[in-house]
């Protein structure tokens, strides 16, 4: 794919990018994508998907309280547990308002291995990491944050979210349906937004402005952004998915370059489809 070559422009001193389609092919791919690079937030997807194998293994319910009191998993993963941003402290009661919380998913992490009888990181690992065979993906530190991995793992993760097999499609349906509807809040890097719609640990756009995919992303689109200069998107009517990570953190630069990128691989996509 020509578009994926836009990574070249970026102002990084590293890129690599993919697009895989929802039958799994890859469509194209640009830049090392074997590196392994720092993942940032786009750990959260990951650490998210394990909580819901831990759910369907029975291990874990969606309802069950977990963090402050009042919250429960499913508060958790779609960032609504009233928890600070990296403090375990309470700033509002659950289910009021969308407050992305990095210790939101560290207690969810916490909640899992006492749960599992397993720490979090080798859950992942066995849960999703190792029957996706994301051998180059490891969990160093916070579920929220500390993820590091390459563009040709996450592709697999990717192309596993679109027609997943180690999950129920209807569990991921729900991952990426709104939780808490017309809540708003801060999406980190982009200020206030209105609603600020999430799934369970996917991030949804829906009429999201400014937003970090793209103008001609589908309302659907779902993933997540990192603070390292990653990002994942799902768009379901494209019928696709993109990774681009690299090695410069997240700031104006990516503002800037993203959204065009994510219209170029769209525009792309659909020009194939024709």
């Amino acid at each position: 794919m020509q578009s994926l070559a836009l990574i070249e422009n970026w102002p990084v001193p590293t890129a690599a990018a993919a697009v895989v389609r929802a039958d799994g092919t890859v469509a194209g791919a640009h830049g090392p994508t074997g590196h392994r690079f720092p993942l940032a937030s786009v750990t959260k997807p990951l650490a998210a998907y394990a909580a819901l194998v831990a759910y369907e293994e029975g291990a874990v319910e969606l309802d069950e309280p977990a963090g402050p009191d009042g919250s429960t998993v499913r508060h958790l993963l779609a960032h609504t547990s009233g928890l600070a941003f990296d403090e375990h402290r309470v700033t509002a009661p659950p289910g009021n308002r969308r407050l992305y919380s990095n210790a939101g998913f560290e207690v969810l992490g916490d909640h899992i291995a006492k749960a599992t009888d397993i720490p979090f990181a080798e859950y992942l690992r066995q849960a999703v990491l190792e029957p996706l065979g994301m051998t180059s993906t490891t969990l160093d530190g916070s579920p929220a944050k500390d993820g590091v991995s390459t563009v040709d793992d996450l592709v697999r993760f990717a192309a596993e979210v679109q027609a997943p097999r180690l999950l129920d499609p209807r569990t991921v349906l729900e991952a990426m349906s709104v939780v808490h509807p017309g809540l708003s809040g801060v999406l980190p890097g982009y200020g206030h937004q209105k609603p600020n719609d999430w799934g369970l640990g996917f991030e949804i756009r829906d009429g999201k402005s400014p937003h970090w995919t793209g103008a001609a992303s589908s309302p659907r689109t779902f993933g997540h952004f990192g603070q390292s200069g990653t990002f994942l998107w799902i768009d379901p009517d494209a019928r696709a998915a993109c990774v681009a990570l690299t090695d410069r953190a997240f700031g104006p630069w990516a503002v800037e370059a993203w959204p065009p990128f994510t219209d170029a691989v769209l525009a792309e996509l659909r020009g194939r489809a024709h």
